[in-house]
């Protein structure tokens, strides 16, 4: 049916109204994008080019060179070597598992190692690199880098890791590094980000641990250009980080290698200490350790070699061990009573071989007596009965006092794991840590340094050098920082007479230079080199009434746990003293075990190296021979520090 014309007209009205809504809303749309459109490409650019920049540009840490150490000439002891790698970055690939299988046709992935490579990045942030493998070969490092195109978010690398070219002279000095773990990172609050990389080194005992912030340093970063798959295309920019701290010791290698060849196979530990300054010339520990081991992860039966070893090579014995110091502490006792006024020179108590206190018989280590005896004597012959005499006269709380004075019960402040801070007890420790009365008994038998009294190697190497000096030397044992020297500690005199020092200095020197000596065997008879002594022998078992009516059982014939440690301290020469030696033997059999090992060590202190046969007494020097060419095979090193001097 036909429109009319009126009905045309309003039909065409509508539409062009509609026709007009229409364009002004697609107007108004068209103008609102354009204005949005320049806001975003003018208004906006640096914003959005800035996020497209960080799109297709990552920022990556560069773990830093950790500090070196050496030895006081400049011998290294810890360095770094160039280690190759494969890491993973896990945001960089859609699919690990098939990135990870296709490594596996280039190189050899041990199964251990990628189950816990997995672990870390499921609990690691995916923009970390994993590692996947480390130390690997040249060659395998190279078939990697061909083939990275194939592999994205792999990258083959060039790392440091660190290495004790010494091995087991100084690993309880030095102590090792390894992989970071969860628990290094909850004793760290707020740590750096570098310490999130997964098996990033840390410092774990020893020095290494104890100067971690010094020997770290601060990471660099690089920016790295990569594609839409996330490979990387080119770097396009570099910081290095800064390098740890180098720190040079006060141990003389040469010296330390030789010690720790002298312990041999023996329970034992031997520190040498610098009667000037208070440098630790050697801290030695035996048996000993590869630190390497542990650098990248210790295996289970590595592991289980070493904390199964009754010797215990773990334990740094010299600083953390603590033992009776037995008759080294003597001189403590007759310093005390010198101190308090309660003997002279010259006064002589009797020793029938027992003396009996509080019902009860305290003995003599020589069953038959010694006599009548003076101070000097009773330090030449080690008379028990003489201490206990003395001690009983003076107290417990005089002991304590002096043996404060000498470094007894001090915890040294050293960058070592577990320093020991050993015990020098008195009334009031007894009371607040055991509940009890201090009784004579007690006293006794600290007069002669058994009982409650312990003592590690260091602590005897500080009191036999006080005792040498009359100064209050500390020990030192870092030496300089990035080259720049450490202080040398404030050395003030001891409050004590020195007269009645020299009178004890009087019988240490008989100990090694008197034929009833009880060192005389072990001397040096080089006039020059003279050295002033202690032996002591430190039970460590009871012995009975009925075993010592029917006769003591000789330690050679006892288990070896149940022998007695051998003690022995000097200092060289006594008449200018330089140096001061403390060795201790584990279950030695008694002070024959330590001192002549004290000697050797004092003697190659002294020279600076092996000393001419002529400063040994003329029986030993066939002995001394064959021992010193024992020597160079058990000491290998020391031909690597002539090396290096050279």
């Amino acid at each position: 049916m036909r429109k009319t014309p009126t009905e045309l007209t309003e039909t065409h009205r509508r539409f062009s109204r509609r026709a007009l809504l229409l364009g002004g809303s697609m107007a108004a749309f068209m103008t609102g994008l354009g204005f949005r459109m320049r806001h975003l490409q003018l208004d906006q650019s640096d914003e959005y080019r800035l996020l497209a920049e960080e799109n297709r540009i990552n920022i990556r840490l560069i773990p830093p060179a950790r500090g070196e150490i050496f030895d006081r000439n400049g011998i290294v002891l810890a360095r770094n070597e160039p280690s190759y790698r494969i890491i993973l970055v896990p945001e960089d690939t859609d699919d690990v598992d098939k990135v990870i299988a296709k490594l596996a046709t280039l190189v050899e992935l041990d199964p251990d190692e990628l189950d816990r490579a997995m672990t870390e990045m499921r609990r690691s942030p995916p923009f970390l690199p994993i590692t996947i493998a480390d130390r690997v070969s040249w060659e395998e490092l190279s078939r990697v880098a061909v083939n990275t195109p194939a592999l994205p978010g792999i990258t083959p690398e060039v790392g440091l890791s660190r290495y004790y070219p010494l091995k087991d002279d100084l690993a309880h000095v030095l102590g090792y590094v390894g992989p970071i773990s969860d628990y290094d990172l909850s004793k760290i609050d707020n740590p750096d980000q570098l310490l999130r990389i997964p098996r990033f080194q840390i410092g774990k005992v020893g020095l290494e641990g104890r100067m971690e912030d010094d020997l770290r340093g601060t990471a660099g970063t690089k920016q790295v250009e990569v594609n839409a798959v996330g490979r990387v295309m080119r770097e396009l920019d570099r910081r290095e980080g800064e390098q740890g701290d180098d720190v040079q010791l006060t141990i003389d290698h040469a010296l330390q290698s030789y010690a720790q060849a002298r312990l041999g196979d023996e329970s034992a530990a031997a520190v040498v200490m610098d009667c000037e300054t208070g440098d630790l010339l050697a801290i030695a520990s035996a048996p000993s350790f590869d630190p390497n081991l542990f650098v990248e992860g210790i295996s289970v039966a590595d592991y289980g070699k070493l904390t199964s070893d009754d010797h215990r090579p773990l334990a740094a014995k010299s600083v953390q061990g603590t033992y009776p110091p037995g008759s080294t502490f003597k001189m403590i006792t007759a310093l005390a009573a010198l101190e308090a006024g309660i003997v002279g020179f010259e006064d002589t108590v009797y020793c029938p071989g027992h003396m009996k206190i509080s019902n009860r018989r305290f003995h003599c280590w020589k069953r038959g007596g010694h006599g009548h005896m003076n101070l000097v004597q009773a330090l030449r012959e080690s008379c028990d009965v003489y201490f206990y005499d003395l001690a009983i006269q003076v107290g417990i709380d005089k002991m304590s006092e002096v043996a404060a004075r000498f470094g007894i019960g001090q915890k040294f402040d050293l960058p070592l794991s577990g320093v020991a801070r050993g015990l020098n007890p008195s009334r009031e420790w007894k009371s607040s840590v055991r509940g009890q009365d201090w009784v004579v008994g007690d006293t006794a038998n600290a007069s002669i340094g058994q009982g409650f009294v312990l003592a590690s190697p260091l602590q005897l190497a500080v009191m036999t050098a006080r005792l040498a000096t009359g100064k209050a030397i500390p020990p030192r044992l870092v030496k300089s920082i990035n080259g720049v020297e450490q202080p040398v500690p404030d050395m003030p005199e001891l409050d004590i007479n020195p007269a009645h020092l020299a009178e004890v200095q009087r019988g240490m020197y008989a100990v090694s230079n008197h034929r009833r000596g009880t060192a005389y065997s072990q001397r040096i008879i080089e006039d020059r080199y003279r050295i002033a002594g202690k032996t002591g022998t430190s039970q460590v078992r009871n012995i009975t009434a009925a075993e010592r009516a029917r006769g003591v059982t000789r330690n050679e014939d006892l288990p070896w746990g149940r022998r007695d440690h051998g003690l022995f301290v000097n200092y060289a020469p006594f008449d200018n003293p330089k140096i001061a030696v403390a060795v201790v033997v584990e279950h030695g059999s008694g002070s024959k075990a330590a001192t002549p090992i004290g000697r050797d060590i004092t003697l190659q202190a002294l020279y600076g190296g092996p000393p001419p046969l002529t400063a040994y007494p003329a029986k030993d020097r066939e002995k001394i021979k064959a021992q010193q060419k024992e020597m160079e095979k058990l000491a290998p090193n020391r031909e690597i520090t002539r090396r290096n001097r050279a």
